[in-house]
């Protein structure tokens, strides 16, 4: 058995994934390690020239692609490593991060979900933790009042973000770019909740284990670079129409009742205010990505997913 198993999720983009395995080939030194790719239909190729340059990789090749968390599943099911790591291909390594989130773990009896600190290209601070939903932070959120109350828990989701914090604390949830869990913990939680074609996996994960009395922690002295949107960027409706489906389907199985529908409320009314205006701030800045932005809000309020709820345990 390997210490870790590390899963990625693959879509194209085949340079970063290069950047990443030779980095983390290049900076993990003091555990042993496994790492699984699957790939998730790509339509280039070129995959196998990538996969081959480095030991100790497996290989899962989807025909079409199954959405995010079915195939970190199915690269979960293969893992052999006492601890599971689900990254993100366009992840750079500046250090060896996996040793001190092993000795994070063994220090806190392998009890906890980790994250690290994500940083930017630059090297500048990225949101690496959030809070989970709640009405206030939902309203925080759509009113844009996080921006004007940042380091505000009631209105802003984001407030942990600091680039000061040095030191261990416990959070909510960690960003899935770098996510790390005990295999045992992963197995008693069965896995990523398959609902989530495409973002909330992660706040989903850490909200169940959370609510079974775990804890997740964010460790800001271990860092890596997190390009961010490399599979997504190219096609905004994808990214902003999953988001908005996901985070729906996140209320439908958490919230009931009035909660529930003062979520779905505020966050619509959201999408409502963010049309016109990203519309009219691109038409006066010349800005097309604004305004396709704008569109991506508006086609977002006329879809709603269907409830799985019912039918997902």
């Amino acid at each position: 058995m390997v210490d870790v198993s590390i899963v990625i999720v693959n879509y194209n983009s085949f340079s970063l994934l290069d950047n990443c395995l030779r980095t983390l080939f290049q900076e993990t030194k003091k555990i042993t390690f496994e790492v699984i790719i699957v790939d998730n239909g790509s339509t280039e190729v070129g995959i196998d020239k990538v996969v081959s340059k480095y030991p100790k990789v497996k290989f899962i090749l989807n025909d079409t692609g199954k959405g995010f968390a079915v195939a970190n599943n199915q690269g979960f099911k293969e893992a052999s490593g006492k601890y599971i790591l689900m990254l993100n291909n366009d992840v750079v390594f500046v250090e060896d991060v996996i040793s001190k989130v092993v000795k994070f773990s063994k220090e806190n009896n392998d009890q906890v979900i980790i994250g690290c600190k994500l940083l930017n290209e630059d090297r500048t601070h990225q949101i690496s933790v959030v809070d989970f939903d709640s009405i206030s932070n939902l309203f925080g959120e759509n009113f844009f009042l996080y921006k004007l109350f940042p380091r505000s828990k009631t209105l802003n989701k984001y407030h942990l973000n600091n680039p000061r914090e040095t030191r261990p604390i416990e959070v909510d949830a960690v960003k899935g770019a770098f996510l790390f869990i005990p295999n045992r913990i992963l197995k008693e939680l069965d896995g990523l909740d398959e609902r989530f074609y495409f973002y909330y996996e992660e706040t989903d994960l850490c909200y169940r284990w959370k609510r079974s009395g775990g804890k997740v922690y964010y460790i800001p002295q271990a860092e890596l670079i997190h390009i961010g949107g490399a599979s997504t960027d190219s096609n905004l409706w994808f990214k902003f129409s999953n988001q908005h489906i996901s985070k729906i389907q996140f209320f439908q199985k958490n919230f009931r009742g009035t909660k529930f529908l003062l979520a779905v409320s505020i966050h619509e009314l959201g999408l409502v205010l963010r049309f016109p205006l990203y519309f009219v701030i691109g038409l006066i800045k010349g800005n097309r990505s604004l305004i396709i932005k704008s569109g991506c809000y508006l086609r977002s309020i006329f879809v709603y997913p269907v409830n799985k709820s019912k039918a997902i345990a």
